[in-house]
């Protein structure tokens, strides 16, 4: 073997084993930042007693009378976990699409399945519950069909013709998403009192209030399967980024590879929106910073991603609980003022290295 051909094979050890640092200061910092989520708030519960409640009800002990029970139990420790569950499977859409379209800056949001899912969450709650249990919808519900309508929709344009390429995705998923998107703004226009509205803009902007252990199971369950589904194409991942035509030569069924992308990213985006709301910048911030530290192998990017999202996202919704005493803050506000500088400096940092 010549010195050229081992030096591939030499470094790959040295980038796993900085993969697997990455990833184990990565569960460290979720598990701190869950317990700091469930610790903070309007009235703080001291570390120690946050892990005595969550032990207690793990082990199946009755729970201790007073409030801190509920507080840890009922209301924050859902939330946070719900946050993990959200921002880890941002995580994984926003690596999957980036490597679909082949380009590291694409958005989860960008095939217009989230404005989908927007549009049948505000249907609902702007046209009345009559509507939603006339069609046995609630507001989740309508999110996810109006998520997979959406996914139809995209599809079939994408299509049309026979071919299949990531521009003509591109443009079928930015086109359907800006009609949804008006057709969103005017039903939100018909709401009947300022309240309504209200409410309505918040939950567009994202939003974990009200989080219940019911609502874990099917958005967790989700996120593991794409993951599995994803973690299982990470080589035709790689092939991909290098174009179709490397691809083809490779091995990889191209057409099917990217039909099989769409439907798991297109699924996985419409549970998470109909749990959480619209969230941006996640799914587009998470896997290139995520490419700087392990570099841009699937195998180790996507664990990797969502473990990053998961972090992410816990401590933005901490952030937004607690930024005012008065009110919470959308969580699509605060991944805004924070996603928006970090990735002018990478893109700064991208155009100084040419």
């Amino acid at each position: 073997m010549s010195a050229l051909s081992a030096a591939p094979a030499a470094g790959r050890p040295v980038r796993a084993a900085r993969a697997g640092l990455v990833a184990a200061a990565l569960a460290a910092a979720l598990v701190a930042a869950l317990t700091l989520a469930v610790s903070l708030g309007a009235v703080d519960i001291p570390v120690g007693e946050v892990w005595t409640v969550v032990g207690r009800r793990i082990a199946g002990e009755a729970p201790e009378p007073g409030t801190r029970d509920l507080i840890v139990w009922q209301l924050r420790a859902p939330r946070a976990l719900l946050a993990a569950v959200v921002g880890a499977g941002l995580g994984l859409v926003g690596t999957a699409v980036q490597a679909m379209v082949r380009n590291p800056l694409a958005d989860p949001y960008l095939l217009g399945i989230s404005s989908g899912a927007s549009l049948g969450a505000v249907a609902v709650i702007v046209l009345g519950a009559g509507v939603g249990s006339g069609l046995g919808l609630g507001v989740s519900a309508a999110a996810f069909a109006g998520a997979l309508a959406s996914f139809a929709l995209v599809w079939a344009l994408a299509r049309r013709g026979g071919g299949f390429s990531p521009l003509r995705l591109v443009l079928a998923g930015v086109g359907i998403g800006q009609f949804l998107s008006g057709f969103t703004s005017f039903l939100v226009l018909q709401a009947g009192d300022e309240q309504q509205t209200r409410g309505v803009l918040f939950w567009l902007m994202g939003s974990l209030g009200g989080a219940t252990w019911s609502q874990l199971a099917v958005p967790a369950a989700a996120v593991c399967l794409a993951l599995l589904a994803l973690q299982a194409r990470a080589r035709s991942l790689n092939s991909l980024l290098m174009g179709d035509e490397t691809a083809a030569g490779l091995g990889v069924d191209v057409t099917r590879l990217r039909r099989e992308l769409f439907a798991v990213t297109s699924l996985l985006t419409g549970v998470l929106v109909a749990v959480s709301g619209a969230i941006g910048f996640v799914g587009l911030l998470v896997p290139h910073v995520c490419r700087l530290l392990v570099g841009g192998d699937h195998r180790r990017l996507l664990p990797v991603s969502a473990l990053a999202g998961a972090v992410l996202l816990v401590v933005v919704d901490t952030l937004a609980r607690t930024a005012l005493d008065t009110q919470e803050v959308p969580i699509g506000v605060v991944t805004a003022l924070i996603g928006a500088p970090v990735l002018l400096f990478l893109l700064d940092r991208r155009l100084e290295r040419g």
